[in-house]
């Protein structure tokens, strides 16, 4: 089942992506107000079941950041081969990860207009799987890291690129302009290894493929990823891992192609779904 985060009626909801709408879980589990509390709870398999013979709730919606209330966001850079190649400075292969923090207000939803702020207008785009933890766990070792995953998702990982120069090691301030990224449209429940490892993200601006890669060509895969991140802080349910998008973002061609507003950017992974967003300037 695909669940998600929604608004209807002006109010917040949670529940079961179906064809025909929203099947709202919100008032089957009062004691967890939002689908993250369900993440935190292990709840998916009471939901399915709370939501199995139940109407579709709203038809009418609207996607919101699939968790909203996500504390702590972590994005892996650099994560592709040919990603290393593309900032073209001769560094070998890095031996470690490169990381660095989202926050949950730098989102939006599906069907949600990415924001281009006034101060600049180096929007791009980066394609990601992201993971959910659903297991807490510290020094995690690879071989049991995918028993810690909870949920799958989608990420364009939009950032401002002139910003993320700013200072000498630092990309947090390029990265977090509010509602410049996206997350969703849903979470998908994680049972299978080969939902990771067989994994293929495709990115699309305006129907051009930009971006087509497969997770398994990943530097630092993400069973590593987790083993690496629980080494120097307890991973605990709810936190997202934001696992790395493959070469062809905007600033890497000759000249760069950012995003502007009209532009429409699709971000597909199978077995999950398609992340989708328009881009509009920000209004002040």
């Amino acid at each position: 089942m695909r669940f998600s985060t929604y608004t209807a009626n002006g109010e917040v909801f949670y529940g079961v992506v179906t064809d025909d709408g929203m099947i709202t879980l919100n008032d089957a589990f009062l004691e967890w107000p939002t689908l993250l509390d369900a993440v935190k709870a292990g709840g998916f398999d009471a939901m399915t079941k709370a939501a199995e013979g139940k109407s579709v709730t709203h038809t009418d919606y609207q996607f919101e950041m699939v968790l909203p209330n996500a504390a702590r966001m972590l994005c892996v850079g650099v994560n592709f081969p040919d990603r290393n190649a593309e900032y073209k400075d001769g560094s070998e292969l890095p031996k470690y990860m490169s990381l660095f923090p989202r926050f949950a207000s730098g989102f939006t939803g599906h069907n949600r207009p990415l924001i281009r702020p006034p101060e600049n207008h180096t929007l791009d785009y980066e394609g990601e799987v992201a993971i959910v933890i659903g297991k807490a766990g510290r020094r995690i070792q690879q071989a049991d890291a995918y028993n810690h995953i909870a949920a799958l998702t989608i990420c364009n990982e939009g950032t401002i690129r002139d910003w993320v120069r700013h200072a000498k090691f630092n990309v947090t301030q390029g990265k977090n302009w509010d509602r410049s990224a996206a997350l969703g449209p849903w979470l998908v429940p994680f049972t299978d290894a080969a939902q990771l490892d067989d994994a293929r993200i495709i990115t699309r601006v305006n129907g051009e493929v930009r971006q087509d890669d497969v997770l398994s060509r990943m530097m630092f895969p993400i069973r590593r990823e987790i083993e690496y991140i629980s080494t120097f802080m307890t991973l605990q349910p709810g936190d997202v891992i934001i696992t790395g998008t493959p070469t062809g973002a905007g600033a890497r061609f000759d000249p760069p192609r950012y995003l502007a507003p009209g532009d429409v950017v699709e971000v597909e992974v199978n077995g999950i779904g398609t992340l989708r967003n328009g881009v509009e300037d920000e209004a002040v």
